[in-house]
């Protein structure tokens, strides 16, 4: 056989020897699409669309790690991936790439059915939704990231106006280290019902009194978002740490808001 059709002839340039004693922190592929099949508290399964990125630790003395077998690890499991073989492909990652450390990161969009506060009209809501998996000294870490849109209402403008607030659709992030299985709907329902006031996808006029009275019932600072939303964390016993952030998109200035509370319930 002609050599330049053998691929074992091939030189294998990755496992070079680098002499620049530099390790790589992380180093593999970004944006990958894949089919996944999510948990789903109402209806069993949701099927999506995830974007993968998949890295491992490159130590000093290799030249580079081999960027196709990220690609037939994700293409070698199920057709649709899911949170239950997560630690597994992460696990076969690092043992293919012969690795000390690997991670995965999965974002999609998920979405959850809400009812309408009055007219009880249902519609879809989504959200951004990121599993990260880690595994350091063959340890497995779980995160868990969700991005919850929801209202915020000002009490300062709401004390010094005669009539009316200015209030904004707000992202609050939580990100979770957690030590068990936990709903996303879970997670979101622990935002939204720290916010003046949830998000619909579609409202009628009754809802859309209801939404605006609760909101300028309820204001709450960037401030209060993130305390309250931490206190609620603090009481999941699933949580081990999280970093909970709050950005107000604000309707009467051209900048947003932002806090950050950031906690590990393990330390004491």
């Amino acid at each position: 056989m002609n050599d330049c059709c053998d691929i074992n002839a091939m030189a294998d340039v990755q496992n070079y020897a680098d002499a620049r004693q530099i390790a790589i922190n992380k180093v593999g592929i970004k944006s990958i699409r894949h089919p996944i099949r999510v948990a789903d508290k109402s209806s069993g399964i949701q099927h999506t669309i995830a974007n993968f990125n998949m890295y491992v630790f490159l130590p000093h003395n290799f030249k580079g790690t081999h960027m196709s077998r990220f690609v037939e690890i994700l293409n070698a499991n199920e057709r649709e991936i899911s949170i239950e073989n997560f630690e597994t492909i992460l696990r076969q990652m690092v043992q293919r790439l012969e690795a000390q450390s690997g991670y995965i990161e999965m974002s999609f969009p998920y979405f959850i059915n809400k009812t309408a506060p009055i007219s009880a009209v249902q519609s879809l809501m989504d959200y951004d939704v990121t599993f990260i998996g880690a595994i350091e000294d063959q340890k497995y870490v779980h995160t868990t990231k969700v991005v919850i849109p929801v209202t915020s209402l000002c009490p300062c403008s709401k004390k010094i106006s005669e009539y009316g607030a200015h209030n904004q659709r707000s992202h609050v992030t939580i990100t979770a280290r957690t030590n068990g299985f936990l709903w996303i709907e879970d997670i979101v329902g622990i935002a939204e019902s720290q916010a003046s006031c949830e998000l619909y996808g579609l409202l009628k006029r009754p809802d859309e009194k209801y939404v605006t009275e609760r909101a300028y019932d309820n204001p709450k600072f960037v401030e209060d978002m993130v305390r309250d939303v931490a206190a609620a964390l603090d009481n999941n016993p699933k949580i081990d740490s999280y970093v909970v952030e709050s950005e107000n998109f604000e309707s009467i200035h051209n900048h947003s808001a932002y806090a950050l509370i950031e906690r590990d319930k393990r330390v004491a």
